[in-house]
């Protein structure tokens, strides 16, 4: 968007004179003392001791290192009556090409003082440029220092932008207000974009501001003059002045210092002769047999033990990779070890490749989990991709599915020129999707062993010639050949990477591998068995069903009219058969659950959420008789929560592997575009609605599962269900650094299940200010009986229990962030190169299994204890009800004490805290306020 570009121009080329608005002049002159008026009587006659404003004049001059840059110039004469308002364009004798960065305005406010002589009222100064080399642009208020002429010197001693620091006066006013520097700076940065702007909150808090400016201006001694630097502005485009020297890319061949003299080194980049020969012949094929029968001494064992249980995300170091090479043979026998080896290996040499790649084969298999690392842009090497697609194939169908999503992404990675290679000729016509059978006509293909219908399997034992022939899109291919979900995951997760028009744009080489993918899965449908033939022809009905939804929506959406005007539009096209056909259909697996095969929606049933997108919810007739209810959203991109979905299913299994159940609830996602896709629907209720109708959760669940024998009037499972979910749920988001936690969006069901929707901020973003590390409010710890019950107690060890486990299956994770840094998920595009270490350091893996569950007492210590989350919850809870049911708010100063004041209309409309709660009150270090 053009909004989120920088628009700028060179000073050198701006060819044209300075301009300078002087707008108003705002404070009272101090009168003199009467003993000055004794000694100088003509002060009489002085603009001070008129009644109306005094005709004043501004004068303004360049200045750069102490001197002037060109002469002064002045404001015309005006007769003011109530204030002294100028509003006039100066025009400074003095382009833009001849201002030197250090350039600056002093301006001089003079009062008419007997015939030909003049006084100075006050003056100012102010840099043209920022610190950043930015010409200044937009208004000004500058501190008039009162009866002096502006100072051009370096330093200046009229500043008219002082510090931001607060004085010991100032803080005893902060109830008052924000400090009118820091709200200039917090102005300056909504402007700029580094807030987020919403447009009936903006115009209430500059409102505020505009009050605390004046009030600021009120109570102060000093006068201040506004000033309006000018805005370029083309083709309705804003463009800022960024100081630049014309020529300012040729070298200067001028020192700077004589003293200190630049050599130029021609060998500064150049290899390291020494180096490199301690590497060859470290690392050469006469050393093998050496090398071979060596062994560590103990200390040396333990130095590769802890190389070995290195994440996948730290570099080795020289003298690291030289032991691990050396005891390599040694470390044949460990599967974890292969990825260290593989690591040091320098590539681009043919002896030590050679020798990499016979090791390779004699290497003790890795485990599957482990092979995704090789499929990362870290090893290009096809040999060894290959041999991670070896170790892949005894995956069954159940893991490579949890696998899938990554798996697709790694394809980025892959040779696109072998990827190509195997399409059959007359095939690259089709762009995307499955045609119709009778559009890819069986007779234009011809037969290849590119695409196998079988894939060659391999022994426990190592990886065999046979199985290194198939590089990733072979393998994935080959097996959703012969398994439907996994056919139908695959066509939609490669569906959406080729609809993806910023890929396109941005890479279009990767946009057309996944097009040539998507080919090749076409043609190795259409060349299968029966069974195979109609896996394909399902896919392509699912399309069609998914398009004909689509339109559906658009059309829903196009509807004038509130809510329930568009869902009686929504079940009035759904009943009509002759249109759309959605409610009557053959039966087709539903893309979201393949497993479930659907024969249409019911009209009547259709609804749309209260929300700005209006997603739909449906109830599908399955084949079976039964209804399947699902959410499909239109306008709204769900790959972020698709793979925070997939992550936490994958934990919730991993979790049950060590034989613990925290009664998870990961409901499916599908992305099925950039632009719509479905989510699962689980009858539930939203934590904020439960507390607003049934005061607390426990009354909840005494209403939906009494139990006279249970804890607190409550069934035991039910109440277990819960404590178990909220452990679970606290430790995955934690782990995954899911924000923007409130009790809107924490669910409940009957059962006692409590989980998490709407992931749109993870990985540590959160635009709440100050948050838990965990989402564990006091209404959530008073469901389990308060921090003294057995039920908390159990909660913590739960919580402990779950961490632990996690930690061990860490590599597992991070490998699978890795493939996705280079995904189009909000979350990880603002920063790939990070994506992997902010979970990394969610694991504490710097601390023993004892420390980390240490580590996590303190985080829910820590998150029950959080009273500044509790007031932000409060405050979400105001934003949702009426304002008329508060009458007070209170502030917490640590210096100041509290400061409790009424509620008006405008405090409460205006809400200004919400723009500065993160920048003014986390830097006074003030807790926020709270309403009564």
């Amino acid at each position: 968007m053009d909004t989120d570009k920088f628009n700028y121009v060179y000073s050198c080329d701006l060819d044209i004179n300075v301009q300078l608005k002087i707008g108003s002049l705002e404070g009272k002159r101090e009168q003199k003392s009467y003993k000055a008026l004794l000694e100088d009587p003509m002060l009489r006659f002085s603009g001070l001791y008129q009644e109306n404003c005094s005709d004043l004049y501004v004068t303004c001059q360049v200045f750069a290192d102490g001197k002037p840059l060109a002469l002064p110039v002045r404001t015309s004469y005006k007769a003011f009556s109530t204030r002294w308002n100028w509003n006039e364009w100066l025009r400074l004798p003095v382009k833009y090409p001849d201002l030197p960065q250090s350039a600056q305005v002093a301006l001089t406010v003079w009062d008419i003082y007997g015939p030909g002589t003049a006084v100075p009222v006050g003056g100012t100064t102010v840099s043209l440029f920022g610190k950043y080399g930015m010409f200044r642009q937009g208004m000004h208020d500058l501190k008039v220092w009162p009866g002096v002429e502006g100072d051009g010197g370096d330093p200046t001693t009229t500043p008219g932008r002082t510090s931001s620091s607060l004085t010991e006066d100032q803080m005893g006013r902060l109830a008052k207000g924000p400090d009118l520097k820091v709200l200039c700076d917090l102005t300056k940065a909504h402007r700029q974009g580094h807030m987020v702007k919403v447009d009936w909150l903006d115009r209430l808090t500059f409102r505020e501001i505009e009050m605390i400016n004046e009030s600021e201006k009120r109570s102060s001694n000093f006068m201040y003059l506004m000033v309006e630097f000018p805005r370029v502005k083309t083709n309705d485009r804003d463009y800022s002045i960024v100081y630049y020297e014309k020529d300012g890319d040729d070298a200067s061949p001028v020192l700077t210092s004589c003293e200190i003299v630049k050599v130029p080194d021609p060998q500064m980049g150049m290899e390291n002769l020494v180096e490199s020969k301690h590497h060859k012949l470290a690392r050469s094929l006469r050393s093998g047999p050496s090398d071979h029968d060596l062994k560590p001494n103990a200390a040396t064992r333990d130095q590769l033990n802890i190389i070995v249980s290195y994440p996948p995300t730290k570099q080795l170091s020289s003298e690291e990779q030289d032991l691990v090479w050396k005891f390599r043979y040694y470390l044949t026998t460990q599967e974890k070890a292969l990825t260290k080896f593989l690591k040091c290996v320098n590539w681009d040499l043919p002896q030590e490749a050679k020798q990499a790649l016979e090791l390779l084969g004699k290497w003790r298999p890795m485990d599957v989990e482990d092979s995704l690392e090789l499929l990362s842009s870290q090893f290009t090497n096809p040999t060894v991709r290959r041999y991670a697609v070896a170790r892949l194939q005894q995956a069954d169908d159940e893991d490579l599915l949890m696998y899938l999503l990554q798996l697709v992404q790694a394809l980025k990675y892959e040779n696109f020129s072998e990827i190509q290679g195997g399409l059959e000729p007359g095939s690259k016509r089709h762009s995307q999707g499955l045609s119709d059978d009778s559009a890819l006509d069986s007779s234009q293909i011809l037969s290849t062993t590119s695409v196998s219908s079988t894939a060659p399997q391999k022994g426990k034992d190592g990886a065999d010639s046979e199985s290194l022939e198939q590089d990733l899109c072979t393998f994935l291919i080959s097996r959703a050949c012969k398994n439907s979900t996994l056919a139908n995951y695959l066509y939609w997760y490669v569906i959406v990477e080729c609809e993806d028009q910023d890929t396109q744009q941005r890479d279009p080489k990767t946009h057309e591998m996944y097009l040539n993918v998507m080919r090749r899965f076409s043609q190795a449908l259409l060349k299968g068995d029966k069974s195979v033939r109609v896996m394909r022809s399902l896919l392509a009905a699912q399309q069609t069903f998914v398009d004909k939804l689509v339109q559906l929506m658009k059309a829903v959406q196009r509807e004038s009219g509130n809510r329930k005007k568009k869902a009686e539009r929504l079940q009035a096209l759904l009943a009509d058969n002759e249109k759309v056909n959605l409610s009557e259909i053959e039966p087709i697996p539903l893309p979201l659950e393949p497993q479930i095969r659907i024969r249409g929606i019911v009209p009547e049933t259709a609804t749309l959420f209260k929300s700005a997108l209006m997603p739909a919810k449906l109830i599908f007739k399955t084949d079976d008789g039964a209804m399947y209810p699902v959410i499909f959203k239109h306008g709204d991109d769900l790959r972020q929560d698709q793979l925070i979905l997939q992550i936490i299913s994958l934990m919730d299994k991993l979790l049950r592997k060590e034989n613990l159940d925290l009664k998870l609830t990961p409901y499916k996602v599908l992305a099925t575009s950039t632009k719509h896709g479905f989510m699962q629907f689980v009858q539930s209720v939203p934590v904020a609605e439960v507390l607003a109708t049934e005061v607390n959760i426990q009354s909840f669940f005494r209403k939906h599962a009494p139990s006279e024998k249970g804890p607190y009037g409550i069934s035991s499972e039910v109440m277990d269900t819960y404590v178990k979910s909220c452990a679970g749920y606290c430790v995955i988001t934690y782990i995954l650094g899911v924000g923007d936690r409130h009790l809107d969006n924490l669910l409940l069901t009957k059962t006692g299940k409590l989980f998490h929707i709407d992931f749109g901020y993870i990985l540590g973003r959160d635009p709440k200010p100050l948050p838990p590390p965990m989402k564990l409010s006091k209404e959530m710890v008073e469901g389990m009986g308060g921090m003294q019950s057995e039920q908390y107690q159990e909660f913590r060890k739960q919580c402990y229990t779950a961490f632990l486990h996690l930690r061990r299956y860490s590599n597992l994770i991070l490998n699978l962030f890795s493939l996705m840094v280079d995904a189009n998920i909000p979350d990880i595009a603002l920063e790939p190169d990070k994506t992997v270490k902010k979970v990394q350091d969610k694991f504490r893996l710097d601390l023993s299994d004892e420390e980390a569950v240490h580590y996590m007492q303190g985080l829910i210590d820590e998150s029950v204890g959080a009273l500044f989350a509790a007031v932000v919850e409060q405050i979400h809870k105001f934003a949702q009800v009426s304002t008329h049911a508060y009458t007070q708010y209170t502030i917490f100063f640590p210096q100041n004490g509290i400061i409790t004041k009424p509620v008006n209309s405008q405090t409460v409309k205006t809400m200004f805290f919400f723009k500065l709660r993160k920048d003014y009150l986390a830097e006074q270090k003030c807790f926020f306020f709270c309403f009564f």
